[in-house]
C-alpha cells in the first residue's frame, strides 16, 4: 500500500491528465458523458495498478489505452454502435499492447486540438451560463461536484443536476465535438471566454457566503487562460484575458489582512503583489497588443489592470490613461457595470464630483437596482465632498444589499466610522 504522498502525487498526476484525457475520449466517441465515464474508468484503474507498478513515463497515454479498451469493451456490448467499436478497436490495433512510441507521438499530436474541441463543447452557447460553468469546471478544471458546489454555495445535487442536464443537452442537439467553422468561431469564443472570466470573478470576489474571495477559483481560471492562450495564439482576446486575469490574480495575497477581512485597492500593500503573474500578465498583454486590430474588452480590461501594476504606490496610478481607455470600453463594451467603474477613475483622475454625476445619473439603471457596489462608490465619493449623512447612508445600503458577509462588514464598518467621526 503506498503512503499518503505517494498517492497524494499520484491523484495530483491523474487530474493534470484528466481534460486532455476526456478530451481525446471525447473525439474517439463523439459523447462527452461517455468520454468522461470511460476517464473515470481509467482513473480507478491507474489507482490501483501505479501505487504497485510505479507512475508510467507517459501516464496520459497510459490513462488512455486503458479508457479506449474499456470503450471496445462498452461497444461490443452495444450491437448498436458497431461501427464505432470498428473504428476504435483499429486504432487501438495500431497501439499493440503497451504504449508504443508511435503512440506517445500520436498522443502528443491530436493533444491540443483536443482540448481545444472540449473547451469549445463545454462552453457550446445551447447550454445555460451556469450550466457551462459548472460543465467546464467538471471536464477541464477537474473540480468534483463537491467542491464545485462548495465553490458557489450551492447544494451538491443542484451541481450534479447541471451537470448531467448539460451532457444530454449537447447530446440531444446533436453538438458536434469540434472546433468551429470560422465564421462562427468569433461568437463561440467569446462564449468560452466569458465562461473563464465568470469563474475568475467569482473566486476573486464571491457573491455570497463567510469569505470574500475564493482563491481556488481563480487559480483554476488563471490555468485555463493560460491553456486557451496555448491553444489559440493567434486570437488577440485570448492573451488579453490571460493578461488581465494574471495580473488580477497578483493582487490576491495583499487583498484580505491577516483576519481575512477585505482590503481595497488603494489600501493594499503592493508589495505582496505577485510579481511573476504581474511579468506573466504585461507578456500576455503585449503579445495581444503586437496582433495588432482593435482592442477588444479583455484587451482594454487588461491594459487597465496593468496601469495599476506598473504603480509600485497609489499615487503613481496613472488615472487619465485608466479614465480614457474605461471611455473606450464604453463603446466597445456598453454596459452599466464598465460605467459605474468608468465613475470611479473619472473620479480619481479629475475629482469626486465627476464620478458622482456619472454615479447620478447610473441610479436609475434597472441592471443596477440592488447591486450593492452602486450605493457603495456612491458612499465613497459622497465622503470625499464632505457628504458625511449621505455617505454613511448609502453605505449602510451597501451592506443591507450585499449577500458577502465579508463585504457587508467593511460596508458596515465605513458607516460606522463616518457615524463616530461625526460625533466628535
Amino acid at each position: 500500500m503506498t503512503d499518503a504522498r505517494t498517492k497524494a502525487a499520484i491523484e495530483t498526476v491523474i487530474r493534470l491528465e484528466s481534460a486532455r484525457l476526456i478530451a481525446g475520449l471525447a473525439r474517439y466517441t463523439g459523447d462527452i458523458g461517455l468520454a468522461e465515464d470511460l476517464a473515470q474508468d481509467a482513473v480507478v484503474a491507474a489507482l490501483e495498478r501505479w501505487p504497485v507498478d510505479g507512475v508510467p513515463r507517459n501516464p496520459g497515454a497510459w490513462l488512455m489505452t486503458v479508457a479506449k479498451r474499456r470503450a471496445i469493451d462498452f461497444f461490443r456490448r452495444n450491437t448498436e454502435l458497431a461501427k464505432k467499436y470498428a473504428e476504435i478497436g483499429r486504432v487501438l490495433a495500431t497501439d499493440g499492447e503497451g504504449v508504443q512510441p508511435d503512440f506517445d507521438q500520436a498522443f502528443a499530436e491530436d493533444i491540443d486540438d483536443d482540448l481545444l474541441r472540449l473547451i469549445f463543447t463545454a462552453c457550446h452557447p445551447v447550454l445555460s451560463v451556469p450550466a457551462r460553468v459548472a460543465l467546464t469546471l467538471r471536464l477541464l478544471g477537474g473540480l468534483t461536484t463537491v467542491e464545485i458546489a462548495r465553490a458557489y454555495l450551492v447544494p451538491e445535487p443542484t451541481i450534479a443536476q447541471r451537470i448531467v442536464r448539460a451532457k444530454k443537452t449537447l447530446a440531444q442537439a446533436n453538438v458536434p465535438f469540434e472546433v468551429p467553422p470560422a465564421s462562427e468561431r468569433p461568437a463561440r469564443l467569446s462564449s468560452v471566454l466569458e465562461v473563464i472570466y465568470l469563474i475568475f470573478n467569482e473566486g476573486y470576489s464571491a457573491t455570497a457566503g463567510d469569505d470574500w474571495m475564493r482563491p481556488a477559483l481563480c487559480a483554476e481560471a488563471v490555468r485555463l487562460a493560460r491553456v486557451l492562450a496555448g491553444l489559440a495564439p493567434g486570437e488577440p482576446e485570448v492573451h488579453g484575458l490571460a493578461a488581465l486575469l494574471e495580473i488580477q490574480a497578483s493582487r490576491i495575497p495583499a487583498r484580505t489582512d491577516s483576519a481575512g477581512a477585505p482590503v481595497l485597492l488603494l489600501d493594499q500593500d503592493r508589495a505582496r503583489w505577485d510579481r511573476l503573474l504581474i511579468r506573466r500578465g504585461l507578456d500576455a498583454l503585449q503579445k495581444a497588443l503586437d496582433q495588432g486590430g482593435e482592442r477588444g474588452p479583455y484587451v482594454l480590461q487588461a491594459s487597465i489592470a496593468a496601469c495599476h501594476a506598473r504603480a509600485f504606490h497609489p499615487e503613481e496610478t496613472d488615472w487619465p490613461r485608466i479614465a480614457a481607455l474605461y471611455d473606450v470600453l464604453a463603446e466597445v463594451m456598453p454596459s452599466p457595470i464598465v460605467e459605474l467603474n468608468r465613475a470611479v477613475a473619472l473620479s480619481m483622475a479629475f475629482g469626486p464630483q465627476f464620478g458622482l454625476d456619472l454615479v447620478d445619473q447610473l441610479a436609475a439603471e434597472p441592471a443596477l437596482q440592488g447591486y450593492h457596489l452602486l450605493p457603495s462608490v456612491r458612499g465613497d465619493l459622497l465622503s470625499k465632498l464632505g457628504r458625511t449623512d449621505e455617505a454613511r447612508a448609502e453605505f449602510e445600503r451597501a451592506a443591507e444589499l450585499t449577500s458577502n458577509e465579508r463585504e457587508r462588514q467593511l460596508s458596515a464598518e465605513r458607516a460606522r466610522a463616518i457615524a463616530d467621526a461625526s460625533e466628535q
